[in-house]
């Protein structure tokens, strides 16, 4: 009996200790919360969305939004940096009302456009929402100046200006796996930034797909870009950039744009098919076009223009849709399919590509003669061509040095 009760006695100790709860001096004792850690803001307990993004503070933080459809007239504004605003996926629903040409999201500095480039904000990451707008609303997403933003798993449609805008934001800016659909804008407007990777997205029937204006280091790769009301990539005044593994199909206008100074880019392992046209080197230099594949296109596969020079296009496939023993996948009235125009330009290397069943021409010239041009090891079948009037002459005019 009396062991009975030890064992009682020693078990409502224990209890009492569990109850009791740690006290000074006891070893395990242990801080409520994790020295700088901050709370995870549940915009679900706030009034409105902008009332949340408002309690960050001014280190920034967790914005957790929750499943619904929630209508905004105005923007909704982030201005701190180092800051995850992260919704549901697709059950998280904002729709922009605004008609008055505002921007469903606005992410920038409390100065604006007046921030120091010292002070600007760093580290914005938005993720897995929806965004929707109307012909009248503004851009989906306008960032401005924000340093290493991270723009994945959103989808942004039917916004009357851009669906993704992305002004200056210098460093590191990267989109993947988003969808971009339905905006009468530009799908992703990229103006002034840097070091950009642009991945595993699909763009659907927006103006054009997307622009790089005025940057560098553009890393545009395995991305599907479909039924574009205008062109698909327009790179402008950029260098140093990729354009890989794309499928880019049945854009109006062109698929791919070099423009304005661009060089030192390549445009590799794309499949370029049904578009208007393909690849339009406008003003382009140094830069390589090598391993496409151009498909049924309207016309000008690969036009190289006055202002460009120093091309390399090789090993690319210029073809109709022939599928063997003689048939054709399209029909009598989808047989487009377009070669490679020499427009007046010069330095040139044309080698190791098939020109198959392509109109007018495997190869056309227009306007003045191209100089210094390499056309060699290239199958030509059932095409007329005018690469045999091109000049002879290969070996490059004598420059003077490079001043240093």
């Amino acid at each position: 009996m009396r062991r009975i009760w030890v064992t009682v006695a020693a078990i409502a100790a224990t209890a009492l200790l569990f109850l009791r709860g740690p006290v000074a001096g006891d070893s395990e004792t242990k801080p409520e919360r994790l020295p700088g850690s901050r709370a995870v803001i549940d915009a679900s307990r706030f009034a409105s969305l902008q009332a949340a993004l408002d309690a960050l503070p001014a280190q920034g933080g967790v914005v957790q939004l929750p499943p619904g459809t929630f209508d905004i007239d105005q923007p909704l504004v982030l201005s701190r940096g180092e800051t995850l605003l992260v919704g549901a996926g697709p059950a998280t629903h904002i729709r922009n009302v605004n008609q008055d040409g505002k921007p469903a999201l606005l992410v920038q500095h409390p100065d604006g456009r007046k921030v120091n480039r010292t002070d600007r904000l760093w580290r914005v990451q938005l993720a897995d929402f929806r965004l929707t707008g109307n012909e009248k609303s503004g851009h989906g997403i306008e960032a401005i100046l924000i340093e290493e933003i991270f723009i994945h798993g959103v989808t942004v449609s039917e916004h009357g200006g851009d669906g993704l805008r992305l002004d200056n934001c210098y460093e590191d800016p990267r989109v993947s796996n988003s969808l971009i659909t339905y905006n009468k804008g530009t799908g992703l407007n990229l103006l002034g930034c840097h070091d950009i990777v642009v991945s595993s997205n699909q763009f659907e029937e927006n103006q054009d797909a997307l622009h790089c204006f005025d940057g560098f280091n553009l890393c545009l790769t395995g991305n599907c870009l479909d039924d574009h009301l205008g062109h698909g990539v327009v790179i402008e005044n950029t260098y140093g950039s990729v354009v890989s593994g794309n499928m880019i199909e049945e854009c109006q206008g062109t698929a791919i744009i070099l423009d304005r100074d661009c060089y030192g880019i390549t445009l590799s392992a794309n499949v370029i098919a049904h578009n208007g046209g393909g690849i339009d080197l406008r003003d382009a230099h140094g830069s390589t076009v090598s391993a496409n594949t151009f498909t049924i296109l309207k016309t000008d596969a690969v036009r190289i223009g006055p202002q460009s020079a120093r091309i390399a296009v090789t090993g690319n496939n210029f073809a109709n849709s022939y599928i063997g023993e003689g048939r054709l996948r399209r029909g009598t009235d989808d047989l487009a399919a377009a070669g490679l125009v020499l427009e007046a330009t010069s330095d040139v290397a044309v080698s190791g590509n098939i020109f198959a069943s392509v109109r007018p021409k495997a190869v056309e010239l227009r306007g003045e003669p191209s100089r210094r041009v390499v056309f060699d090891g290239n199958v030509l079948t059932d095409v007329e061509s005018d690469h045999g009037k091109l000049e002879e002459s290969v070996v490059g005019d004598a420059l003077p040095a490079t001043p240093k």
